[in-house]
């Protein structure tokens, strides 16, 4: 059974690496969390390592200067690693083929194309139309407030044209401020769901934990597993990958699973534990909002 914790703090001596998620626990997709980042900036000034560990469809150069418009300091954390990241070396790599049909909001998402320098001999990408495509990248929905069964007919013809779908963000949705969104994941859900393949390389799939461990070498920590803490307000993201990597975690019941678990300050435990044991979920510790 979770631990309710009060604060960080609580706990964080244990632990010399946190991963920690970005959307409902460090920023709202508006403005930062002051709290949150107070706590991350306290931990690094003991010692601590901060890799933020997002599903974000951006390089790590596009979250930062994103950070930044948010209100999150850079003494906050030290590296980051995105999904994004993780799922452009596999593109460059030819992971889908060189003709991709693109979804998502271009001003948005461009970045995600950009040359990828750590990748050797990289496939030359063409942007095509999806009738002439050998495979799909999926940033997000056309529409981010559009249901996902919208792109039903083109997901058909995929299909029984055999592509394959690279999901750069397995976030099925997020809240926007007091908005919620569809993210990419929920397309990639209903594409397999319809008997297409899809790729993925965020939470809670190996590929980003690898990155964010190579991030920590690349900054000269040699962390083992036990002594790293993963944060999220992700039962089947951040906690799911947790548990696959055999980490611990701190779920931030006051995000997304906020009216499930009854949360306002602190969640109501009882509501908390029904909500994990439906979900399948054991996150060693939890906390309303990171603190």
């Amino acid at each position: 059974m979770t631990q309710i914790i009060p604060s960080l703090a609580e706990v964080s001596d244990r632990y010399d690496a946190l991963f920690v998620d970005l959307w409902g626990c460090v920023h709202n997709g508006v403005t930062a969390y002051p709290e949150a980042v107070a706590a991350l900036a306290a931990y690094r000034k003991r010692g601590g390592t901060v890799v933020l560990l997002t599903n974000s469809p951006k390089p790590r150069a596009g979250v930062a200067k994103q950070l930044q418009g948010f209100g999150v300091p850079s003494d906050a954390y030290d590296t980051i690693a995105t999904s994004g990241d993780s799922a452009r070396a596999a593109m460059f790599n030819g992971a889908v083929g060189r003709k991709l049909f693109f979804m998502g909001e271009w001003g948005r998402d461009e970045e995600f194309f950009h040359p990828l320098t750590v990748v050797e001999d990289p496939v030359d990408i063409e942007l095509v139309k999806l009738e002439d495509a050998e495979g799909i990248v999926c940033c997000g929905p056309f529409d981010p407030m559009a249901d996902p069964s919208e792109n039903r007919p083109q997901f058909l013809y995929a299909k029984q044209k055999g592509l394959k779908l690279l999901c750069a963000n397995p976030d099925i949705v997020v809240d926007r401020g007091e908005v919620r969104e569809w993210c990419a994941g929920a397309l990639a859900r209903l594409y397999t769901e319809m008997g297409g393949e899809s790729l993925y390389f965020g939470k809670p799939h190996p590929p980003i934990y690898d990155l964010a461990r190579r991030r920590l070498a690349a900054l000269g920590k040699d962390v083992p597993s036990s002594a790293i803490l993963a944060i999220g307000d992700g039962v089947h993201t951040d906690i799911a990958g947790s548990m696959g990597e055999d980490i611990d975690s701190l779920f931030i019941s006051g995000g997304l699973a906020a009216a499930d678990t009854k949360t306002v300050f602190q969640p109501d435990p009882d509501a908390l534990n029904a909500y994990l044991q439906t979900e399948k979920s054991n996150p060693t510790y939890t906390i309303g909002q990171l603190r």
